[in-house]
């Protein structure tokens, strides 16, 4: 049977000799992991290469574990429509021993969410997710599963930027007091002892191995919730699974004692999966598999998954083909050379087209959109109502405030700070022009939640012109956003949180796509946004 395998690989690019007590184990013990996944069910390798390659992998050895680390259930139509629960039943399918919540599994609220915790049977677990003053921990914060003599303990931890990164109300009560904490602070000692404190509890209980599945992230994330700031402030952990920033890695990290860790991310919707094996001779090592093949050299899938995924289909397809507008241009969220995902960090026409229609429909001054809420391109052609929700799966409403010029600048120079990294908090203007000066170093101060809390120093965000005409900085204008941003005060963006709302919830964010087209723009995209760069309101020094 390991003669018939003809998964590729991109190679093994850590692996460490973890000293252990002594244990007897004839076959690997292989962990099967995933990240990110974000919906894209038939994307890449999808559940059913995933689904193939768990049972290839238990054709060469009894010791398989299937595991994610979070953004499973939202990101696409399949997730928003059924608020998470088709991706549940997909998960259940292929048979998930352990998971953790992403900062997206709250995004149909925290009810919705523990709700579908009880639905996904390994459950979620999480070590830093706690409820109340008295910290109380929502979920287990490990799970120990045993290869015969050999015992490996899963550790779970969520970035504590889930507080901003899915929408703030979702960890508040109804009087806007935080209920949920996810052990947030301004240097990250505190998750660092909530990590060290389950990673020993678990060593206490017998674990032969600790492996830390988090979703933490590196690239434009707050430093020091960054998975290697987790991994060099802690020790007793043998290697990393990580998510959250889209990468695809495979690294060793130095932890607090100087040993080097594995640390893996295998990318988002299956571009890969990532594989970690225990071998007999106690060796770990870490590999990304970009591909799943039969005997036959032809893409393995898994066909109960096909039934399973075909039913779920029937159930909304014809809906999302419903036709609701056309572009005659493509809109895209994308860099146009490269095809990596660009609206995080510079100017779409995407970008440019979204914040046009919340201005325009709202009747604005500024049109204000955050990057990370894009997340999907549309082709050139009818704009179906899936497309729609490609590029909105949040459900987030329109509205409309007043805020100064000053705050506006403070807004723009939060969404500017991580650059030249991506940023979910990235602005897409409409009625609004601004420099970005890479050559200054971002001062930006933020609190224990990540929120904006001031500017230390120079601001890297210069030139900024509202209709043509410098920023007042005490004069009032309107701007229009969606709820997340401007009453919620995701992405950090505190600075809009208590300002005046002129108009609130007039439409869901996908009816923001199909009534300008269809109201504004003669019933086609074209004229205005054929640039795929967008039309230069954001200029990068």
């Amino acid at each position: 049977m390991r003669n018939m395998l003809t998964s590729a690989f991109l190679g093994i690019a850590a692996a460490a000799l973890i000293t252990v007590p002594a244990f007897a184990i004839d076959s690997d013990i292989v962990i099967i992991h995933t990240n990110d996944t974000h919906c894209g069910i038939e994307e890449n390798l999808g559940f059913e290469g995933v689904a193939a390659y768990e049972k290839q992998m238990k054709a060469i050895t009894p010791y398989v574990t299937l595991v994610d680390a979070g953004d499973a259930i939202q990101g696409a139509p399949v997730g928003t429509l059924s608020e998470g629960g088709y991706i549940v039943s997909m998960m259940n399918e292929a048979g998930y021993d352990f998971a953790i919540p992403g900062n997206h599994e709250f995004d149909y609220g925290m009810s919705r969410f523990l709700g579908l915790s009880s639905q996904l049977d390994c459950g979620y677990y999480s070590c830093n997710l706690v409820k109340g003053p008295s910290k109380q921990q929502v979920f287990k914060p490990y799970k120990m599963i045993n290869y015969d003599d050999v015992a490996v303990a899963y550790v779970g931890v969520t970035t504590p930027e889930s507080i901003t990164k899915s929408n703030p109300t979702n960890f508040q009560s109804g009087t806007g007091q935080y209920v949920y904490s996810l052990c947030e602070d301004g240097d990250g000692t505190a998750l660092y002892s909530q990590v060290q404190e389950a990673v020993d509890a678990a060593r206490a209980e017998g674990a032969t191995f600790v492996i830390l599945v988090g979703h933490l992230g590196n690239e434009g994330v707050t430093e020091h919730w960054t998975s290697r700031s987790v991994i060099a402030h802690t020790n007793g952990i043998d290697a990393v699974i990580d998510g959250h920033s889209h990468e695809t890695l495979v690294e060793r990290v130095p932890n607090k004692d100087g040993l080097l860790i594995p640390l893996a991310q295998t990318g988002t919707k299956f571009a890969n999966i990532g594989k970690i094996t225990i071998t007999p001779s106690k060796q770990i090592k870490t590999e990304l598999v970009s591909n799943v093949t039969d005997e036959n050299g032809k893409p393995a899938k898994d066909s109960e998954m096909e039934e399973l995924i075909a039913k779920i289909k029937s159930q909304y397809e014809a809906s999302l083909k419903t036709v609701l507008g056309r572009t005659n241009v493509k809109l895209t969220a994308n860099d146009p050379d490269t095809g990596l995902r660009a609206v995080r960090k510079a100017e779409t026409n995407l970008g440019d087209f979204c914040a046009d229609a919340y201005r325009t429909l709202l009747g604005a001054d500024i049109g204000i959109m955050n990057g990370g809420g894009i997340r999907g391109s549309i082709d050139a052609g009818d704009i179906t109502y899936e497309d729609a929700l490609n590029v909105y799966p949040f459900g987030n409403m329109a509205c409309m405030i007043e805020a100064t010029g000053q705050q506006i600048k403070d807004s723009l120079e939060m969404a500017a700070r991580f650059y030249p990294e991506e940023n979910g908090g990235f602005i897409q203007t409409s009625g609004l022009t601004y420099t970005i000066d890479s050559s200054v170093s971002s001062s930006v101060q933020t609190d224990e939640r990540s929120n904006f809390a001031g500017v230390a120093g120079e601001y890297r965000v210069k030139d900024i012109l509202v209709d043509g005409k410098p920023i007042d900085l005490e004069k009032t204008y309107t701007v229009a956003s969606h709820n997340y941003w401007l009453k919620s005060g995701g992405d950090g963006m505190s600075m809009f949180v208590g300002c005046p709302v002129v108009r609130d919830d007039v439409m869901v964010d996908v009816d923001t796509i199909t009534t300008y087209i269809l109201e504004h723009l003669g019933g086609a995209v074209d004229t205005g946004y054929t640039d795929l760069r967008g039309q230069g309101r954001i200029t990068i020094k």
